[in-house]
């Protein structure tokens, strides 16, 4: 903590920390508004994982999609369900836009207890804080959602599948955020590694009770109780331990060469 942090009051740090809520919340709002005025596009968008379907080929880019019909019919069962989940999928597509925003906020109020060498990580740390929520989003929609879908969908093909609106969107909406929460994993571990808070060695000799608590976390933040999409999410995050893993190896050997 630096001495300008030690000196501030308590009641400064309450306003420092309204000013970046008042901030943090208007960049939501305005992109809010501007997400409703594309609102049909989006929830369009959202249902794309129920027409298509999942091809691995043996040439590149080895993934593919083969488009079909609708593998379910959504309805709407409550007279206001339609306007609701439209202004949730707004106010979800507002909040995603305004994640750089946000993530700049949240260090730029952490940042006086930080040392001087530690503040220029401010701008890598909202870029690759943003690509990794949004290489999250795309995988969970490209990759796990269709199969998902498709696994809970047709589990049994003698039940005709009419998911309510507003529950199919919520699902969609918790995957995807969820998704995105869980890819910043790689970039967490690098900065607690840089910080010297783990170390490569202790979170090599902790991986069995890492996954043992990925799967624990994917359990939690799957909507549904089943493990096929449970292990969608845990195994990836298993995987995005090892790649923190292998970026704090290099943080730890480049970091006593610039000392």
């Amino acid at each position: 903590m630096s001495d300008d942090d030690a000196k501030m009051p308590f009641l400064a740090h309450l306003e420092e920390l309204r000013k970046r809520l008042i901030v943090s919340f208007s960049v939501i709002g305005v992109a809010f508004i501007g997400a409703f005025q594309f609102r049909e596009f989006f929830v369009q968008l959202l249902q794309w994982p129920l027409t298509a379907d999942l091809v691995v080929g043996k040439q590149f880019p080895f993934i593919g999609f083969a488009y079909k019909p609708a593998i379910a019919k959504l309805t709407a069962l409550a007279p206001a369900e339609t306007l609701w989940t439209h202004f949730k999928v707004a106010f979800i597509v507002g909040l995603m836009v305004a994640i750089p925003v946000v993530l700049y906020e949240i260090w730029r109020f952490v940042e006086p207890g930080l040392l001087p060498k530690e503040k220029k990580f401010a701008l890598p740390f909202v870029l690759l804080s943003t690509v990794s929520f949004f290489i999250g989003v795309t995988f969970c929609f490209v990759i796990v959602l269709p199969m998902a879908l498709q696994f809970l969908l047709t589990f049994d093909p003698s039940i005709q599948q009419t998911p309510r609106f507003g529950e199919y969107v919520d699902f969609i909406l918790k995957f995807l955020l969820a998704f995105g929460a869980i890819f910043e994993m790689p970039l967490a571990i690098t900065i607690a590694a840089r910080l010297g808070l783990v170390t490569p060695q202790f979170l090599a000799n902790h991986r069995k009770y890492a996954i043992l608590l990925n799967f624990v976390i994917a359990a939690i933040l799957t909507p549904t109780p089943d493990v096929f999409n449970q292990a969608l999410m845990a195994l990836p995050m298993c995987l995005l331990y090892e790649i923190g893993i292998l970026a704090a190896r290099i943080v730890a050997r480049r970091k006593p060469a610039e000392a």
